[in-house]
C-alpha cells in the first residue's frame, strides 16, 4: 500500500496503455473478470468471425469497440460475459485470393493444380494475418479469448453444420432444384439472395441497350393486325418491339410477353436505321417515347432524317395477342428450333409486364430471368442456354462464339459483343433503337464483376416455410436503430426467397448430401459417426476399396474437406453405392450456424445451447452491411432449428468514411492505418472518439483531428484534474481514512457536485443499458468539463491550499475523491486503459476496494438520496448566468480580474428569484461583480427580440410555416414576456390557432447604453460596463497578484512557503500605488506575503512585470 498517490509523467496514453497492458497480461485480468462472476447471470455475445486473410481495418475497430463497451460494462453490472473468439476461414474472399497469388482461376483446378494442394493453400492463407488481428485486438483493449477461437475450417465445426444440414433435411428445409439464380462468372459459383443484396452490390452502370424488331408470321390467328397493316402502301411486314438492356440474351430469346390489360398500337413507320418502311407493334402509353408529334404530318423518309414519319393504325388488347407467333430473331447453330424441348417463338401472357419503359412487350429468354423462366415454364417455351459458366458464348453462336458477355477479365481492349450484337440487328433491319443507357446492375460481391441470371441446379433451404415466423419473432428483437430492423431487415424478410445454399466451388463446407448414380437414392449425413456407419458398411459390400482411411476410437479419421469426404462411398438402402454431390455450402452458413458450432453442438456443450447458457445472444454488433449476411443467417437458422430469435440484441454500426465523407479505399489514398492510429494516439482516445462523435449506426466521418480533440480537451481535463487532486493530497496526507462526512453535512458546493455525480450515473446507466453508448459519453464528457473541471474544482480550489487539515478540507478531498473513482469507473468501458491506471493510483493509497483493476470491480449504483434536483437546477441557472456573464466580458474586452459594479437579471418567476439569491454571492465571486439587480419588468429595460426556430416549427406548421415567422417577428415586448415567463401563447394564424411554445423560438437581446445584454434559452442578464476609479483601483490589485502568483509559479516555491515582497517606488504611476496601498492586506494575504513594502532600491535581482498597462519592477523573495 503506497502513501502516496503516482502522479503521471505527462498525458502520452500509448504509454500509458502499454504500461497497464503488460499488468494485465501479468495478471490475467481478462480471464479473472470472467472467473470472478463465475456462477453470476451469463450475458451471451457473438463475435461475428473475421477473415484472417487481410489486414484489420479502422472499421473494424468501431466495431470491435462496441463489442468490447458493452460486454466490459455488462461485467461491471455483474453478469458473466464470456467472448470466444472465432475465425470465418472458408469461401470466395479465401479462395480468389489465393488463385490471385497462384496465378490460376478456378478452371486451372484439378488441372495444373491438384484439389487437395489448393485446399492446403487455402488453409494456409485464411490465418496469414492472425499475428496483425491478435496485436490490434490486444492494443485497442478487446478482451476475448483468443486462446480456445471456433475456427470454422476445423473437423468439430463442420460436423456441427452437417448435423444442422441434417435436421433441416430431415424437416423437408433441404431440397435440390433447377432455377434461375444469381450467378458470378467471375468467380465460378452461384450466390445467394443475400450475397446479391450487401452494400455497394448494386451499381449504376451505362450499357448498350436495343429495341428489337420481332417479325410477325402470319396466321389466321394473327389476320386482323395483318389487315390493319395492308392500310400501309408501303408495307406489310410486322413487327414486335421488345427493349432489351442485355443484348446477349437475344439469341436465347424464345418468348415475347404482353399484358392481357394493356393496349397496344399498330404504327406505319420507318426503320430510323435502314430507312425501310415498317409496321410496328407497341404498347400505346408508350409510343411518344419512340415517336413525336411533329412525325404525323410527314409522308416521306431518307436516312438521316432525325423525325421519323408515323401513322396509328389499330388498336388492340394484350390478350388478343396472346399465342400468335414470331421467326427467330437471330438463329444460329445451337439455337435451332430441333434443339429445343418446347414450343418457341410465340406470344404469351405475364402479369409483370408493365408500361412503366421499354415498349410494354417483353423478350423473354427463360434461361436468364427469374420472371422468364417462370412464365416460359407455364406455357412450355423450353429453355435453351447459350452462354457457359465462364460467362461466353458456346460454340455454334456464328461470330459471337467464345466472346465474353461482359468484361469478366479485365481485357484492356475488351470488345463489347453487345455493341456487336446490336449492329448486327441494325445491319438486318431488327433493331429500331440502339443506345447508352444508364442502369442499376447487380454485381458479384467479391470480385466485383457483374452477374448473370442463369439456371443452376442447385440445393435450397426453404426459409419461406418460416417466413412469418421469423418476421414476427423479429419484431422482438432489439434492433439499434430501430430503423434497420423494421426497415432494411424487416423488409428484407417480408420479401425474402429461398437461401440458395450450394456452392461450386472447392474451399469450404461440403454439402452432406450422397446419392446414387440415377438420383433415385439419398441421405443426408449429420455427424462423423453417420459417415464412418455408412462408410464401414459400403467397405463390407466392396466399395471404398482404394480409400486409405484410418478408423481412430471408432471414427473414421478424415479431414471433412474436398478432396477427402469425395473418396468416400456410403450404402444405400438398397446395397448401391452412393457418392457425395459437388457442392459446398454457402460460406453464410458457416458464420450464422457459429452459435451452435462453436461449442461443438449436439456432440458437446449441450446444456449451454438448451438451457440458455449460450443460446440466444443477448447482444451482437456488426456493421450495417451485415444486415443481409450475418444478422440474416443467424436469425433464418435460429427460427429453422429452435424457432427463436438467435439473438435479443444488434447494434449495427455505421460506415467509417473519410473526414470530407468519401468512401475510404486505397485508390482515393484516404485510408487510415489503425496501428498507426494506436500508435500515435492511444487506443483509449481512438475509442473515445468513436463512440461519443456520432451515434454507432450512423455513417463516421473519421478525422484524426478528432481524436486529438479528444485527447486534449476530455482525457487532458480528466488527466489535469486527477494531477491537481494528488499534488494536494500527498500534501496533507489525504488517504479516505478519516470518517465518512455525510453528505448532508457538507457546503452546498460539494452536495452540488455530489447530486450531479449520481444524477450522471443514472444517465449513464439508463444510456449503456438501452445501447445508447455515445449519449452515455457525451453525459460523462459534460460533466468533467462543465461541472468537476470548470466549476467544482475552480470553486473550491482554495479550499485545498489553504486554510487547516480540517472538516472543510476533508469534505472536499472525500467528495473530488468520490468524482474521480467514480468517473474512472463510468468510462471503463469506453476507455479501458486510462481508468484502469488512475484507479490503480487511487486504489494503492486508500484500498478501498479489494481488487487489482477497474474492470473486475461493480458499475457504480446512483444513489438517491444524495440526488437534489433543486441544488441542481440553481447551479445550473448561476453557471448559465456566469456563462453570459462572462462571454459579454469577453465581447467588450474586459478581464475578470477587473471588478464591475452590476448584473441586472431579469426573473420569470418567484422561484427563480429564490434560487438566484441563495447563489447570489457564488456569481458576484465568480463573475467579479458588486451586486446583482433582479427585474421582473423588463420593458423600458431590456428590449428583447424574437424569431422563429425554422427547423422545430417547419415539422410542426408545414405550410403554415411562412405565415408562422411572420407573426412571430412582430411579437411586442409584453407578449415575448408571457412567452417566456408562461412558456407559451397562442399564436393566431389565418387557418388554425397555433399553441406557440418557447422552444418553437430564439429569443435575443438588444444592448441598452452603458451595458451589454446577452441572452441563452429563456434567460437575461445585463453587464453594466462602466469601471468606475474604485473598481479600477481593485482590478489593478487583482492583476498585480496574478502576477506574483505567476513569479511565485517560475520559482519553484512550494505551494506553503511564505513570502517577503520588494516594490521598487521610482516612476510608478499613482493610480497603481494607489491601488497596492488601498488594498495591500488583501494582496499579502492571497500571496502568503508576511510584508510587502516600497524601496527605492531592490534588496537582490527583481522582474519586471506590467499591471494594467503600468511597468513594476518587483523582487520575490522566499521567508527564512
Amino acid at each position: 500500500m503506497s502513501n502516496q498517490y503516482p502522479e503521471f509523467n505527462g498525458l502520452h496514453l500509448p504509454t500509458i496503455e502499454a504500461e497497464i497492458l503488460a499488468a494485465w497480461k501479468k495478471e490475467q485480468a481478462f480471464e479473472q473478470s470472467v472467473q470472478l462472476r463465475e456462477g453470476k447471470t451469463p450475458f451471451v455475445f457473438y463475435e461475428g468471425p473475421p477473415s484472417a486473410n487481410g489486414m484489420p481495418g479502422i472499421h473494424h475497430v468501431i466495431s470491435r469497440t462496441l463489442k468490447d463497451m458493452v460486454c466490459r460494462y455488462k461485467t461491471m453490472q455483474g453478469f458473466q460475459v464470456k467472448r470466444k473468439g472465432g475465425w470465418d476461414t472458408h469461401g470466395l474472399p479465401v479462395e480468389l485470393g489465393v488463385e490471385k497469388e497462384l496465378g490460376i482461376t478456378k478452371e486451372d483446378i484439378g488441372k495444373t493444380i491438384t484439389v487437395e494442394a489448393y485446399n492446403q493453400k487455402c488453409r494456409e492463407a485464411v490465418l496469414r494475418y492472425k499475428k496483425e488481428w491478435d496485436d490490434i485486438t490486444n492494443k485497442m483493449g478487446y478482451w476475448v479469448d483468443l486462446d480456445n477461437p471456433y475456427i470454422t475450417f476445423e473437423n468439430n465445426y463442420i460436423e456441427t453444420l452437417w448435423w444442422i444440414l441434417s435436421t433441416l433435411y430431415k424437416k423437408g428445409y433441404l431440397y435440390q432444384s433447377v432455377s434461375i439464380q444469381p450467378y458470378s462468372p467471375a468467380a465460378g459459383t452461384g450466390l445467394s439472395s443475400h450475397e446479391l443484396n450487401q452494400p455497394g452490390t448494386y451499381k449504376d452502370v451505362k450499357d448498350t441497350s436495343v429495341v428489337a424488331m420481332f417479325k410477325a408470321i402470319p396466321s389466321k390467328e394473327s389476320q386482323f393486325i395483318f389487315d390493319a397493316a395492308a392500310n400501309n402502301p408501303l408495307s406489310k411486314e410486322v413487327f414486335y418491339m421488345a427493349w432489351t438492356t442485355t443484348p446477349w440474351t437475344l439469341p436465347s430469346n424464345l418468348g415475347l410477353t404482353v399484358g392481357p390489360n394493356i393496349e397496344y398500337a399498330l404504327i406505319a413507320t420507318y426503320n430510323p436505321y435502314t430507312a425501310l418502311p415498317v409496321n410496328v407493334v407497341v404498347a400505346k402509353a408508350l409510343v411518344s417515347k419512340y415517336f413525336k408529334e411533329e412525325g404525323l404530318s410527314l409522308t416521306s423518309f431518307a436516312e438521316g432524317d432525325k423525325i421519323v414519319p408515323w401513322k396509328e393504325l389499330a388498336t388492340f388488347k394484350g390478350s388478343q395477342l396472346d399465342g400468335l407467333r414470331y421467326e427467330q430473331l437471330m438463329p444460329f447453330e445451337a439455337n435451332n428450333p430441333a434443339n429445343i424441348e418446347g414450343d418457341p417463338f410465340k406470344i404469351i401472357i405475364g402479369d409483370f409486364v408493365t408500361t412503366e419503359d421499354g415498349t410494354g412487350i417483353v423478350h423473354t429468354s427463360p434461361a436468364f430471368g427469374a420472371d422468364d423462366y417462370k412464365v416460359g415454364q407455364k406455357n412450355n417455351l423450353g429453355i435453351i442456354t447459350l452462354v457457359d459458366r465462364a460467362g461466353k458464348f458456346i460454340d455454334g453462336v456464328g461470330e459471337f462464339a467464345g466472346r465474353f458477355v461482359k468484361n469478366y477479365k479485365d481485357e484492356k481492349d475488351f470488345q463489347d459483343v453487345n455493341v456487336d450484337i446490336s449492329v448486327k440487328l441494325k445491319k438486318e433491319n431488327r433493331a429500331f433503337k440502339v443506345e447508352k443507357y444508364e442502369h442499376n446492375y447487380p454485381h458479384c460481391w467479391r470480385t466485383d464483376k457483374p452477374i448473370l441470371y442463369y439456371p443452376l441446379d442447385a440445393w435450397f433451404i426453404k426459409t419461406t416455410a418460416v417466413k412469418e415466423r421469423m418476421v414476427e419473432l423479429n419484431k422482438t428483437i432489439n434492433w439499434k436503430p430501430k430503423s434497420t430492423g423494421e426497415g432494411r431487415f424487416g423488409n428484407w424478410l417480408e420479401n425474402m426467397v429461398d437461401w440458395n445454399l450450394s456452392r461450386s466451388r472447392y474451399w469450404g463446407t461440403p454439402l452432406p448430401i450422397w446419392r446414387t448414380e440415377d438420383g433415385t437414392e439419398e441421405t443426408c449425413i449429420g455427424s462423423i459417426d453417420e459417415l464412418t456407419a455408412g462408410f464401414l458398411a459400403a467397405k463390407e459390400k466392396g466399395f471404398n476399396k482404394e480409400v486409405q482411411l484410418q478408423i481412430v476410437d471408432g471414427k473414421l479419421d478424415v479431414d471433412l474437406h474436398k478432396p477427402f469426404v469425395d473418396q468416400i462411398e456410403i450404402l444405400s438402402p438398397s446395397g448401391r453405392p452412393m457418392q457425395r454431390v459437388s457442392d459446398l455450402v454457402d460460406v453464410w452458413f458457416d458464420s450464422g450456424a457459429m452459435p451452435y458450432a462453436q461449442w461443438h453442438y449436439p456432440f458437446e456443450n449441450k446444456d449451454l445451447v438448451e438451457k440458455g447458457l449460450a443460446f440466444p445472444a443477448d447482444f451482437i454488433a456488426e456493421g450495417v452491411d451485415q444486415t443481409r449476411g450475418w444478422f440474416y443467417t443467424l436469425h433464418a437458422l435460429g427460427v429453422l432449428l429452435f424457432d427463436k430469435v438467435a439473438y435479443k440484441a444488434v447494434v449495427s454500426n455505421g460506415l467509417v468514411l473519410d473526414k470530407n465523407g468519401n468512401k475510404m479505399s486505397k485508390r482515393l489514398g484516404n485510408v487510415v492505418n489503425p496501428f498507426e492510429t494506436l500508435e500515435t494516439y492511444g487506443a483509449d482516445a481512438t475509442r473515445w472518439y468513436l463512440i461519443t462523435n456520432a451515434s454507432p449506426w450512423d455513417n463516421l466521418k473519421f478525422d484524426l483531428a478528432g481524436i486529438q480533440e479528444v485527447q486534449r480537451k476530455f482525457f487532458g481535463t480528466l488527466y489535469n484534474t486527477y494531477q491537481f487532486f494528488a499534488l494536494y493530497s500527498n500534501v496533507d496526507g489525504f488517504a479516505f481514512k478519516e470518517d465518512y462526512i455525510p453528505v448532508d453535512q457538507r457546503p452546498e458546493i460539494d452536495r452540488w457536485i455530489l447530486s450531479s455525480l449520481n444524477t450522471l450515473i443514472q444517465k449513464v446507466t439508463e444510456s449503456m443499458d438501452d445501447y445508447e453508448p455515445t449519449n452515455a459519453g457525451r453525459f460523462v464528457e459534460e460533466f468533467v468539463d462543465e461541472h468537476l473541471s470548470n466549476w467544482y474544482v475552480r470553486l473550491c480550489r482554495r479550499r485545498f491550499w489553504k486554510g487547516e487539515y480540517e472538516a472543510d478540507k476533508i469534505a472536499a478531498y472525500q467528495t473530488l475523491y468520490e468524482c474521480l473513482e467514480t468517473i474512472v469507473r463510468l468510462i471503463a468501458p469506453i476507455s479501458p486503459f486510462f481508468s484502469d491506471a488512475v484507479f490503480q493510483n487511487l486504489n494503492a493509497v486508500t484500498n478501498r476496494f479489494d481488487a487489482t483493476s477497474v474492470h473486475h470491480i461493480a458499475f457504480p449504483k446512483s444513489n438517491e438520496s444524495n440526488i437534489d434536483a433543486v441544488l441542481e437546477e440553481r447551479m445550473l441557472l448561476a453557471q448559465d448566468i456566469c456563462s453570459l456573464v462572462l462571454s459579454l466580458r469577453k465581447k467588450v474586452n474586459i478581464k475578470v480580474r477587473q471588478p464591475l459594479q452590476k448584473v441586472m437579471i431579469p426573473v420569470l418567476n418567484p422561484n427563480m428569484k429564490v434560487q438566484l439569491e441563495k447563489v447570489e454571492s457564488l456569481i458576484k465571486s465568480e463573475v467579479n461583480v458588486k451586486e446583482l439587480e433582479y427585474i421582473t419588468e423588463t420593458e423600458g429595460v431590456i428590449k428583447k427580440k424574437v424569431k422563429a426556430n425554422f427547423k422545430v416549427l417547419g415539422a410542426k406548421l408545414g405550410a403554415n410555416m411562412k405565415e408562422a415567422a411572420s407573426a412571430i417577428s412582430v411579437l411586442n415586448q409584453t407578449q415575448i414576456a408571457e412567452l417566456e415567463q408562461v412558456g407559451s401563447i397562442v399564436l393566431p394564424l389565418q387557418n388554425i390557432q397555433f399553441t406557440l411554445e418557447i422552444a418553437d423560438v430564439e429569443v435575443s437581446a438588444e444592448d441598452i447604453p452603458g451595458w451589454s445584454v446577452a441572452s441563452k434559452g429563456v434567460l437575461t442578464v445585463a453587464l453594466d460596463i462602466t469601471i468606475t476609479p474604485e473598481l479600477q483601483s481593485e482590478g489593478s490589485a487583482r492583476e498585480l497578484i496574478n502576477r506574483i502568483q505567476n513569479i511565485r509559479k517560475d520559482s519553484n516555491f512550494n505551494l506553503t512557503d511564505r513570502i517577503f515582497v520588494e516594490l521598487l517606488d521610482n516612476s510608478i504611476s499613482d493610480n497603481i500605488k494607489y491601488a497596492v496601498n488601498q488594498h495591500i492586506t488583501y494582496i499579502c494575504g492571497e500571496i502568503l506575503a508576511d510584508k510587502l513594502i516600497w524601496v527605492s532600491q531592490l534588496s537582490s535581482e527583481g522582474s519586471e512585470i506590467e499591471v494594467n498597462d503600468s511597468l513594476l519592477t518587483i523582487a520575490v523573495l522566499k521567508n527564512g
